[in-house]
């Protein structure tokens, strides 16, 4: 089933906001930041759903990638995206075989009612979006998450690395007021300590040694919409203080900067610690651990879900196999069985990496053990040491007749043997060779 879109776009917030919107209803977003990467999804992927393309790209122009490329697409949808253009590269694009022209900023739910008409309906059993909230835990978070969709108070998630908590985090902001806003998620423990304060508050030009022009930061760049930080726990103190006053007083101000600015979005923060035991040993502030724990959820580790490993793993492999060229790679029975007997200490982030890569390298049309678990492959047959011994003077023979450009009797003096102990050793080897006269 093709489902494939690919998303030219360099504005990171509109690329970010329709790449999520677009996994929410269970398309396969391809994103291409430029127009090179454009061109060589095109390229790799020559008969997607549908091609949506921004029309001005850092590295040239949207429109002549689409007036080059309408030929080779043949019947594939395309809608063009702009907030620069004119009636006339409207008319250009049209005649070109361009299928709409949308200008900025436009409604999402028009892109995605064109989707809708142009895909067949997921199948209702388990629809690749909704694969993983199946066993009962999952359905308690979701029930708890729907319950607080529609209010603004901040929500602590917590849970193991790569359980699933921007997951969780991403359904929490889609089904509320604002999913048509940005989502924006910050690691805080893969940014450098001393460029935190920009990404989260932004910077005034001159406020630091390399800030040579002013930096919108996350906290303002995400709008309206939801800001997820990932990893709280590895925040300083400085930068705790700072969160505690965002969120108490729903304002900030960048970096060198003098102003306050208000602070619209929803907050949502994760972590796999112990932020409880971490206020005991004063690691993290208590005032900001109970204002960040209005709300608390645990998401669950995968382990503790078996009905949803399944699920998960027919919808990864499903865009793992279209990724790689593949459609129609399936899952088999043994594969599924060593799967649901995997503990899974990488939780959701194992499972994706697991089948992405048994897509790349199984040699046949199913997934078998061996292809998610090579590392739990049967050892080789056991040998007796005769065995090993013939197996070690074969191989000393084949090197050093090697070097002896195959005669025998140069390899006989070098090993300190005659020629006829030498032929005798190769026959019994079956190594071949004849007796030297």
């Amino acid at each position: 089933m093709n489902r494939a879109v690919v998303l030219i776009e360099d504005d990171p917030v509109l690329g970010g906001a329709l790449q999520q919107r677009l996994r929410l209803e269970g398309f396969a977003p391809h994103w291409a930041r430029d127009l090179a990467e454009g061109e060589a999804l095109l390229r790799r992927l020559p008969a997607p759903l549908c091609v949506l393309c921004d029309m001005r790209l850092p590295d040239g122009s949207g429109e002549a990638l689409l007036l080059r490329l309408l030929p080779q697409l043949g019947r594939t949808p395309v809608i063009a995206m702009t907030a620069f253009g004119g009636v006339e590269q409207a008319v250009r694009l049209i005649r070109a075989g361009a299928d709409d022209y949308l200008l900025k900023p436009f409604a999402v739910e028009a892109v995605i009612a064109k989707l809708r008409a142009l895909a067949p309906p997921l199948p209702q059993t388990a629809p690749p979006m909704e694969a993983g909230w199946g066993s009962p835990p999952m359905r308690a978070l979701d029930a708890a998450l729907r319950r607080l969709a529609g209010a603004s108070a901040t929500v602590l998630l917590l849970g193991e690395s790569g359980a699933g908590k921007e997951v969780a985090a991403r359904r929490l902001h889609a089904l509320g007021p604002r999913a048509a806003a940005p989502f924006l998620a910050l690691n805080c423990a893969a940014i450098p300590r001393d460029l935190l304060e920009s990404e989260v508050f932004g910077h005034e030009r001159g406020a630091f040694t390399g800030a040579h022009e002013r930096r919108i930061g996350a906290a303002e760049r995400v709008g309206e919409g939801t800001l997820l930080l990932d990893e709280l726990a590895e925040l300083d103190p400085a930068l705790q203080a700072k969160l505690l006053r965002l969120l108490e007083e729903r304002r900030f101000t960048r970096v060198g900067g003098a102003q306050d600015l208000p602070l619209r979005a929803r907050v949502v923060a994760a972590t796999n610690a112990d932020l409880a035991a971490r206020v005991a040993e004063g690691r993290f502030r208590g005032d900001l651990y109970w204002r960040l724990a209005v709300v608390e959820l645990r998401v669950p580790p995968l382990r503790d879900r078996l009905d949803d490993i399944l699920p998960l793993a027919e919808a990864f492999l499903l865009r793992a196999a279209l990724d790689a060229g593949r459609a129609g790679l399936a899952l088999g029975a043994d594969a599924a069985a060593a799967l649901l007997a995997h503990p899974w200490p990488g939780n959701l982030r194992e499972l994706r990496n697991r089948i992405e890569r048994a897509a790349l390298l199984a040699e046949g049309p199913e997934i078998g053990p061996g292809d998610l678990f090579a590392e739990q492959a049967p050892p080789p047959p056991a040998v007796t040491l005769a065995e090993a011994r013939d197996a070690a003077e074969r191989d000393h023979i084949r090197r050093v007749l090697a070097r002896c450009g195959g005669r025998v009797g140069d390899a006989a003096r070098m090993l300190d043997v005659s020629r006829t102990t030498l032929w005798e050793r190769m026959r019994r080897l079956s190594l071949g060779g004849e007796p030297e006269s």
